[in-house]
């Protein structure tokens, strides 16, 4: 099930790189992940969409907002932006900006903090109803918060979208995965962790964007001969060995190499 033609309520759906150079983040991922970057007329300010094999796999915009720093941004699917934006205030959260339309009919948007400040994004389709191909090298495939309160992480995201969690089986006692809909997913649709010591002094509370490639020991020394830097890894675990980098212009990314489990 790579290929998509939409996505349920409270799914991921979407992910795009906000950066300050894009001509430089376009040929680094284009080199990193084979994809070709597609200017989006519609939007006056500057946006444009990455294809793989010739499907949408991510988006690619300027710094338009003060305070935002390059990072990859995780959009999940509502059928109500401005009402489900008002839960996100309701429940301790921030709206940084929107709820908005995207000029061209692509579909309404709200960029929101959680109760922790990790910064994710709500989508409500339009035209764009989120990535073609998943789960795949080359494109998106995992999504992962990493906070240090994992009990108000929890209430939070239950009281925006109704996720639950749920360990995977012989997963340390740190790791969850996020559920909305057990029977389509039965292994979860995103995952959930407790920063630890391991994590780089100050580090933030933020969502992980990953994308699937055929090795991550080639990604990350890629990485850092286009002047990026590793931030942990190759580590292995039970189904990928992953790792994490920030690209050459300071966003975070994570590297995933194998596969997680696919909806049924």
């Amino acid at each position: 099930m790579s290929e998509r033609t939409g996505y349920a309520n409270g799914e991921f759906c979407w992910v795009e790189l906000i950066s300050p150079d894009v001509e430089a983040a376009a040929s680094f991922y284009g080199d990193l992940l084979g994809w070709e970057r597609e200017r989006y007329d519609p939007d006056p300010e500057g946006y444009w969409y990455f294809r793989h094999g010739g499907k949408l796999v991510a988006g690619l915009e300027t710094i338009r907002m003060e305070g935002r720093v390059p990072a990859w941004l995780g959009y999940v699917k509502v059928d109500d932006v401005e009402r489900t934006a008002g839960k996100v205030d309701d429940a301790g959260g921030t709206v940084l900006d929107g709820p908005l339309e995207v000029p061209g009919d692509a579909g309404s948007l709200a960029v929101c903090e959680d109760a922790e400040r990790a910064v994710f994004a709500l989508w409500q389709p339009g035209g764009l109803k989120g990535a073609e191909l998943v789960n795949e090298p080359g494109a998106w495939t995992w999504n992962n918060l990493l906070t240090r309160d994992v009990d108000r992480a929890k209430d939070f995201y239950g009281q925006i979208f109704g996720w639950t969690t749920a360990q995977p089986e012989g997963a340390p006692d740190y790791i969850w995965n996020w559920q909305v809909d057990r029977q389509r997913w039965p292994e979860g649709l995103a995952g959930l962790m407790r920063m630890g010591t391991d994590m780089p002094p100050g580090a933030p509370p933020h969502w992980q964007v990953y994308f699937m490639l055929e090795s991550t020991d080639q990604a990350v020394e890629k990485t850092k001969a286009a002047g990026g830097s590793l931030i942990y890894g190759p580590v292995d675990i039970p189904i990928a060995t992953i790792a994490a980098v920030f690209d050459p212009q300071g966003a975070n990314v994570s590297l995933l190499e194998g596969r997680y489990p696919e909806p049924r």
